[in-house]
Parts: structure tokens; C-alpha cells; sequence
């Protein structure tokens, strides 16, 4: 009798986590100009994740910064877009802002960190006020790798700190708009200029504590075919197959402050045919088909990862010699094995 009450409230207790979203990023239309959303749709997209360059809406500095109707920002259509074809489509629409606008940094360039973090952190509020239907938000892309937030040395924690600091004010402007809002952090990938778990341990605030925020995000991109448990080939490389590790690794550096950050992996692909101009290495496209069905299924059953997204959509043209070849789809809109893999995936 107790054994059998068990079960049944096994049953009707939700789950602890919940399972992993599938996302991608991509464009809104597809080469011959149609809506790509019914695309997403058939393929079972969760989240479709896309940019907004901080350097392009605010090219000159607004007067009202956290006001969205200021006359200085310059919204891009393609977001509001995508924001309306998610709706009609049931698709959410992730959001990643970077790249600093020149009067904000002294014009050092869109890879220099602001001066000041709170000019960051009053975009963030004007831009949560101009999509409120956004719950997800991206605090950079990727700031280490060379170039994307600088400084960044691997010789100093600088950098870093200049993140944590960065970080922790846009989480405190997107929760004042709106409390639910998921602030995503940390956005580092497979090595860079300084290895993830160094990243780790240097991030933290003035206070000794590290920034504030609900997701920790990570673009494992990877040269192992998906299988968890493996030994990281390289030492700080935190790919695909590392996950569980970045995991325990994320946890420790939030021990003690009531947060415990699953996995946002926002970006991951394998390219099929060739070469291209991002990826040196590559798959056969049944092989391309086998990996992605592989790393969802992984990133499924990883109770610690809340979404795993697929870089992209569909191919370059084939004639571009240098084109990526990561597509679900050939540029003619032809599905590679790749696409049902995919839509399968859980």
C-alpha cells in the first residue's frame, strides 16, 4: 500500500527541472523570401534567439536613456518582426545585447566594455520596455573570444570583473522592468581568451561575490561526437561532451548565494560537406543528422541544462566558397537529414 502511494505521488508531483528547451538561431525569412517561422514550427522550435546591437539602436546618446520612445534609439524591425511571427507561431524570441556604442566607451570600438555599466543596464531597461513580451535575455555574446569585450587577458582578472560588474547591473535593470525576466550570463564558449573555468573563478564583484543572474550561457561547440562523461581532450575546454563538468563548476562559483544556474547553451553545430569559413572540420550530412540527435537527446536528459540552441537555419550558397555549411537545409531550401534529425530531437 505505501509502495503503491509512492508511485502515484511520484506521478503527480512535477518534475524538479524542467526539460531542455530546443533553440535555434536563424533568420526571419528564408532565401526565397518567405516567413521562416512555419519552418521553426514544423521543426518544433521552443526558442528562436536573436540579436540586438546595443552600437546600432543607440548610435548617438539618448537623453531619456531608459525611456524607449527616446528620438535617439534606432529599433530594428527585423526584432519586432521576429517578436510577431513568434507569437502567431507560438515561438519564444531570446534576446542577447552587445557591442557598445562609441559615446559610451570613448569610441574604442563595439568590442571595448562600456565605460560605465549603468549605461548598459539603462538600454537593458529601455529595450525590456520595448519588448515586454521577452523573457529571455542574453547579457553579451561570447566576451571571450578576442575582440568581443575587451580588455580580456589571461593574464589578469580585469576583464572579467568588468563583466561581473556589467553583468550584475543588467540583471538589477531587467528585474526592476520586470521581475520575470531570465537574465543569462557568463555567454562563454568552448576556450577563449581566458578558459571557462578560469572565467569562473575570477568572476566576481567588488564585494568578493560573484554577479547576480538565473542562467549561466556557454557555446560548447565541439570537435567530439555528443556523449557525456568524457575527459576534457584539453585543458579548460569545456565542450559539449563537458557539460556535466561546467555544470558542478557553475554550481560552485554560486554556492551560498541561493542561486543554482542551469545551462543556457545557446549555440552548437557541426558543419556537414566541407570546410567553411568558420569551422575547419566537418560531417558527412548523415553524420551531421547522427550528432544532432545525439547532443538534444543529451541535453534532454541533463537535468541541469535548460536549452541546447542549433546554429542555423539553413546553408550559404554553395557557390560560396568560404559559406557555412551548418544548415538544417541547403540555401535552395532542399531539408538535409539534418532537418528531420532535428525536428525529431526531444
Amino acid at each position: 500500500m505505501v509502495t503503491a502511494l509512492l508511485a502515484v505521488l511520484a506521478l503527480a508531483l512535477p518534475s524538479s527541472s524542467p526539460a531542455a528547451l530546443k533553440m535555434i538561431w536563424g533568420p526571419n525569412t528564408l532565401p526565397n523570401g518567405q516567413s521562416a517561422f512555419p519552418t521553426y514550427r514544423k521543426l518544433n522550435v521552443d526558442v528562436l534567439q536573436r540579436q540586438l546591437v546595443w552600437s546600432d539602436t543607440a548610435p548617438t546618446r539618448p537623453a531619456d536613456p531608459t525611456n524607449p520612445n527616446d528620438p535617439a534609439y534606432v529599433w530594428p524591425d527585423s526584432l519586432t518582426t521576429a517578436l510577431q511571427q513568434g507569437s502567431m507561431y507560438g515561438i519564444d524570441v531570446a534576446v542577447m545585447v552587445k557591442s557598445t556604442p562609441g559615446w559610451a566607451n570613448g569610441n574604442r570600438g563595439v568590442g571595448w566594455a562600456p565605460d560605465s555599466p549603468a549605461d548598459y543596464a539603462n538600454f537593458l531597461k529601455a529595450a525590456s520596455k520595448r519588448y515586454p513580451t521577452v523573457r529571455y535575455w542574453m547579457v553579451w555574446g561570447e566576451p571571450t573570444r578576442k575582440g568581443n569585450f575587451e580588455p580580456m587577458s589571461n593574464r589578469s582578472p580585469t576583464g572579467v570583473r568588468r563583466y561581473a560588474v556589467l553583468l550584475d547591473a543588467a540583471y538589477g535593470a531587467l528585474k526592476s522592468v520586470n521581475p520575470h525576466d531570465i537574465v543569462i550570463g557568463g555567454m562563454t564558449w568552448t576556450l577563449g581568451v581566458v578558459a571557462p573555468p578560469k572565467f569562473l573563478k575570477w568572476l566576481r564583484l567588488p564585494n568578493g561575490r560573484p554577479p547576480r543572474l538565473d542562467m549561466w550561457g556557454h557555446n560548447p561547440f565541439s570537435r567530439r561526437f555528443p556523449k557525456l562523461g568524457d575527459t576534457p581532450y584539453f585543458p579548460g575546454v569545456r565542450d559539449l561532451n563537458d557539460v556535466d563538468t561546467l555544470s558542478r563548476e557553475v554550481r560552485k562559483t554560486y554556492r551560498g548565494t541561493g542561486r543554482n544556474p542551469r545551462l543556457w547553451l545557446s549555440e552548437w553545430t557541426i558543419s556537414s560537406d566541407r570546410n567553411n569559413r568558420a569551422y575547419d572540420y566537418f560531417v558527412s550530412r548523415p553524420e551531421q543528422a547522427k550528432w544532432i540527435t545525439a547532443a538534444f537527446k543529451l541535453a534532454d536528459r541533463a537535468s541541469y541544462v535548460a536549452g541546447l540552441g542549433w546554429y542555423s537555419l539553413y546553408d550559404d550558397p554553395a557557390n560560396d566558397k568560404g559559406g557555412l555549411t551548418t544548415g538544417l537545409m541547403t540555401y535552395e531550401g532542399q531539408p538535409k537529414p539534418a532537418f528531420r534529425a532535428y525536428e525529431k530531437a526531444p
